[in-house]
């Protein structure tokens, strides 16, 4: 039997109409603060950075104000965050580069960018994407997540996913995509219970069908035992 063609271009119009004002839900105000706050987010919500880098960014906006910080000092600015040891050292070593490299200036391709410390593929695209207008498509587990779910990707693998994505989807969307797609799974398309019943654009999509073809199967008969 044929595989049912994903309706990608009703999908798009669905979250757009869902999530009209998606956007970046980090707080940011420069390039080089996005840089920050993307980096602090591996494995912290948008909310618990946005509260750390509020007095932070108050006193430490540009790399210049990161060099004479010791590891310990930059730690006690961060502590409240996972994986605040590394973060630290990469945050201080990619405010070193940037300041003797580029002149304080955040760079603008993928490769400047993920050859800082603490910076893969998915920052440099949110850094690019949102702070430059560069389109591009960030793939966090959200829209790993999501994007398998509705079918417009098909893979276990980020980087695949992000390539899926990008074939799939037009261009000129890729950034609102990125956003629509996150909202949707912080919203509705939970990891553990996703909200598959009340989801406007379940009939689009294969993850809800699958499950709702699941439910409808009758429960398989225990046999009785004996006596």
């Amino acid at each position: 039997m044929a595989q049912r063609k994903v309706p990608v271009a009703d999908i798009l119009d669905n979250l757009q109409q869902l999530y009209p004002d998606a956007h970046c839900e980090l707080n940011y105000t420069t390039p080089f603060e996005l840089l920050i706050a993307t980096i602090l987010s591996a494995q912290c919500t948008d909310k618990r950075v946005n509260e750390i880098t509020a007095p932070m960014f108050q006193q430490l906006n540009q790399p210049e104000h990161y060099l004479h910080l010791t590891q310990e000092e930059m730690e006690e600015h961060i502590k409240g965050l996972g994986l605040y040891k590394n973060k630290s050292k990469n945050i201080l070593e990619t405010c070193r580069i940037l300041y003797e490299k580029y002149n304080s200036v955040v760079p603008q391709t993928h490769a400047e960018l993920e050859a800082l410390p603490g910076v893969g593929r998915k920052t440099a695209n949110v850094v690019l994407s949102n702070a430059f207008g560069i389109p591009a498509i960030a793939v966090d587990t959200h829209v790993f997540r999501v994007g398998n779910r509705l079918g417009l990707a098909n893979s276990d693998n980020v980087d695949e996913v992000e390539r899926q994505l990008m074939k799939r989807i037009p261009k000129e969307k890729w950034t609102d995509a990125h956003h629509w797609l996150i909202w949707h799974g912080r919203r509705v398309c939970s990891s553990r219970n996703p909200q598959c019943g009340s989801c406007t654009i379940q009939s689009m999509c294969k993850f809800a069908q699958a499950e709702a073809k699941k439910s409808k199967k009758p429960a398989t008969k225990k046999p009785a035992k004996a006596k």
